[in-house]
């Protein structure tokens, strides 16, 4: 029969077996404690498991972040708030989105702003927050849609795949939205499948735009039906307009 010590070895041998070594850690460091016999058995267990899980979930988090664009970002909501350098409307915005509601509802957001006004760090924010508990990614719109286009005519197979990956994104970021203008009918065919899809799916976009939702016509071979799919898509659910102050 194996005594208290050899069997605290065994099985810290096989917790490390299997992958769970801060169990095996905390498992040592709670036998040799004073009150290890003493112990309610929940409590015990629920010491045991927490430096495991905790682990678990920041690994989780950091590959979530990696494949997401967003690892080392180190943007915080809490920054994103009235100031003196810019406002945000309408009033409490951030503070409502914060919940994260809206990507348990699969509803879009739209930033809108100048150059500098906050559009990118807020999207990032969020999209920090959100890969606690979500699947992210943050994109170049221009860059995304070209990439696609290309692959949609030289290997559909892995357009395909790639554009199914885009549709099961819980949160999928596009900042400098319609930032230049789409000079091919099959980029903004790729634009709308991409919106139309997520849409469908129930799954959170978030658009960053520093042009007037108006002028986006003009951004895409002035081809209004497109337009108005596309503007009916992005503004669809949340609308927010970061308005910078000038500074003497």
């Amino acid at each position: 029969m194996l005594t208290g010590q050899e069997l605290l070895e065994t099985i810290c041998a096989e917790l490390q077996e299997i992958g769970m070594k801060q169990m095996a850690g905390k498992l040592k460091v709670m036998y040799r404690s004073d009150d290890f016999l003493t112990m309610d058995h929940l409590t015990l267990l629920a010491d045991l498991i927490e430096p495991e899980y905790n682990e678990k979930i920041t690994k989780r988090v950091k590959t979530r972040l990696k494949n997401a664009n967003l690892l080392g970002c180190p943007y915080e909501l809490g920054d994103c708030a009235n100031s003196n350098e810019r406002e945000y409307f309408p009033a409490g915005i951030t503070e409502s989105l914060s919940s994260l509601n809206f990507v348990e509802e699969g509803l879009n957001v739209c930033i809108l702003g100048p150059s500098d006004s906050g559009k990118t760090y807020l999207a990032k924010a969020l999209g920090v927050k959100a890969c606690q508990d979500y699947r992210v990614a943050y994109c170049h719109c221009e860059s995304l849609i070209e990439d696609l286009a290309y692959l949609k005519t030289d290997d559909f197979k892995k357009y395909r795949t790639q554009m199914k990956h885009l549709v099961k994104l819980d949160m999928l970021i596009l900042d400098d939205f319609l930032l230049h203008t789409i000079s091919e009918e099959r980029e903004v065919k790729v634009l709308q499948d991409i919106l139309e899809f997520r849409l469908q799916s129930e799954r959170s976009t978030i658009f960053c735009s520093q042009r007037e939702p108006k002028s986006w016509v003009s951004m895409i071979l002035n081809d209004e039906i497109s337009f108005n799919a596309i503007l009916k898509r992005a503004t669809k659910h949340y609308t927010i307009v970061i308005n910078t102050k000038e500074t003497e």
